[in-house]
């Protein structure tokens, strides 16, 4: 049988790793800093104790979020670890278990027996590890867990959605700074929604729609407790 060439079709699934931890970032970033502000301005505070509640917001997030991503992450990556030297263990140990045991793999798959047997015989020539790996674990390069790359993806991300609150809180007037900052954060929000939509290949209108209205509802209940309490928090 020839082997026709493969055509060639778009996934989304390679950018898994990264896009989770950027929308996750950028959405935090624009929410919990937006949020904190308008707290802050609803109990009355100064431009520079709103400014200041933004700036320290930014900086101590975006640390969090890095820290946070990169444990996690660091976590999982451990478990991987873990998972990939018992089995290599076991295939030093008991290969022709490790053969049948791929085998019944890909009979539960619904190959037959004699083609499930040359499957698991020929993957375990050409990398039984990887074989394993990736059939029996779960583990591939889509799925890998990055520390590093979370950890860089969640700052920068956070960073960047954070900016967005206090810069309109450099420029806008004291008197509606409450009302600027949460049109365009909102605004803001409807955009990585879109984004992130598009990056995964969902659809957008949903993205957008679910992200505004639980950012919207964050906001008001910060902006009550501020108007409750009336103080600088």
């Amino acid at each position: 049988m020839m082997i026709e060439t493969p055509h060639e079709e778009h996934h989304f699934i390679h950018r898994a790793g990264w896009l989770r931890a950027a929308v996750l970032g950028a959405n935090d970033g624009i929410l919990s800093t937006s949020s904190l502000m308008i707290g802050v301005a609803a109990a009355a505070a100064s431009s520079q104790s709103i400014l200041l509640a933004g700036v320290a917001a930014l900086v101590a997030g975006a640390l969090s979020m890095a820290a946070g991503e990169y444990v996690s992450v660091s976590s999982q990556a451990d478990i991987e670890k873990a998972d990939l030297e018992i089995e290599r263990l076991a295939l030093e140990q008991d290969p022709k278990g490790e053969l049948n045991e791929l085998a019944q793999i890909y009979m539960t798959r619904g190959l037959s027996k004699d083609l499930a047997c040359q499957v698991a015989d020929a993957l375990t020539k050409n990398g039984a590890l990887e074989a394993h790996a990736r059939d029996e674990l779960g583990i591939s390069d889509f799925s890998k867990a990055r520390p590093l790359q979370a950890a860089w993806a969640s700052a920068a991300s956070f960073s960047a959605g954070a900016a967005l609150p206090v810069a309109v809180g450099v420029f806008a007037p004291h008197e509606t700074v409450e009302i600027w900052i949460a049109i365009t954060s909102l605004i803001g929000l409807a955009i990585l929604g879109v984004f992130s939509a598009r990056a995964g290949g969902a659809p957008p209108l949903n993205a957008a729609v679910r992200i505004v209205f639980w950012g919207a509802a964050a906001m008001a209940l910060t902006a009550l407790v501020g108007r409750l309490f009336g103080v600088e928090v």
